[in-house]
């Protein structure tokens, strides 16, 4: 028995990297359920899994079980909405990638995207790209939310992987740690990542004229070793991040600025929509949480659309 690092899942066939840096390409033996999680993908990219060889000639391994994982995020299953799908596993970080235009990245999927890694207690970055092709008025509104979020207590940076703005401190960012990288489709992730690692020569595509969308580059998710000991995980572009098994009198939980007062309220169980003496409600009147917080807030206590 060896053990091994999942770097790519293609959904039957997983890419399986040994102690000594060979890749094997395994599959599973026989059906993984997997406690309390109903998901499509039983292993994700960045298991550590054990393993045995089933043909040397063919490079192939059987899986035979997955390591305790340290933690994970979830996304909504594209196809079955009532289950969900592994993004990743036992990671140091999460990194959004947004864009305030060609795509635009709203203020509420961010939100959702915090929201999510907070569910799971995955630190998260937030990473503005494309900076070169905002004029004053954007730069200026890009500054204002990435206040925002610093007050929040959420690392921001400002890139441009054209004009190599604040590509040291990306590099910096992801130094030492297993990073999943996420974001829309066509914010610039392959870029990024060439920037600070050429020899990968990720795939980029420029986004489609088409309602200004993106482009997909990314098919599956994938782990990439970028120096010693620093890995980043590539996933598709993501439209839409359902949150998943959460309960309403939970999410007020995973907004930082929220939760210190959340004992504040009259009412233990106050939900902060329309309920008397409402710390929370108080607190976005005297403007210390943002109003645009406060209303994503309530988008996911409805279950609304957060792309908007």
């Amino acid at each position: 028995m060896q053990n091994g690092l999942i770097l790519r899942s293609t959904g039957s066939w997983y890419d399986v990297r040994d102690a000594d840096g060979h890749i094997f390409q395994g599959r599973l033996k026989g059906k993984f359920k997997l406690k309390g999680l109903k998901v499509t993908n039983p292993i994700a990219v960045g298991d550590r899994v054990t393993f045995e060889v089933e043909d040397e000639a063919e490079n192939t391994v059987v899986i035979t079980d997955i390591v305790p994982r340290e933690n994970y995020i979830i996304r909504q299953s594209v196809h079955k909405t009532a289950q969900g799908h592994i993004l990743a596993a036992n990671l140091d970080q999460a990194v959004l990638l947004a864009t305030l235009t060609l795509p635009r990245t709203s203020l509420g999927f961010i939100d959702r995207f915090l929201v999510s890694a907070e569910s799971f207690r995955i630190p998260t970055a937030i990473v503005f790209n494309k900076t070169d092709i905002l004029n004053d008025e954007g730069l200026a509104y890009q500054r204002e939310i990435m206040d925002l979020y610093g007050q929040i207590g959420y690392t921001s940076l400002s890139t441009s992987a054209i004009e190599g703005e604040g590509i040291d401190a990306f590099r910096q960012l992801l130094d030492h740690k297993v990073t999943l990288l996420s974001g829309h489709s066509g914010v610039g992730k392959s870029s990024l990542v060439n920037a600070i690692a050429p020899d990968l020569n990720l795939r980029t595509n420029e986004v489609s004229t088409f309602a200004n969308k993106g482009v997909h580059t990314t098919t599956f998710a994938e782990m990439f070793e970028i120096a010693p000991d620093t890995y980043i995980i590539d996933t598709p572009g993501i439209k839409e991040l359902g949150l998943i098994d959460t309960n309403k009198s939970e999410i007020g939980h995973y907004f930082p600025e929220m939760r210190d007062r959340l004992n504040q309220c009259r009412f233990h169980n106050c939900l902060h929509i329309n309920e008397p003496g409402c710390a929370i409600k108080d607190a976005v009147g005297e403007g210390d949480i943002a109003e645009s917080r406060y209303m994503s807030y309530l988008s996911m206590m409805d279950g609304g659309d957060n792309r908007r």
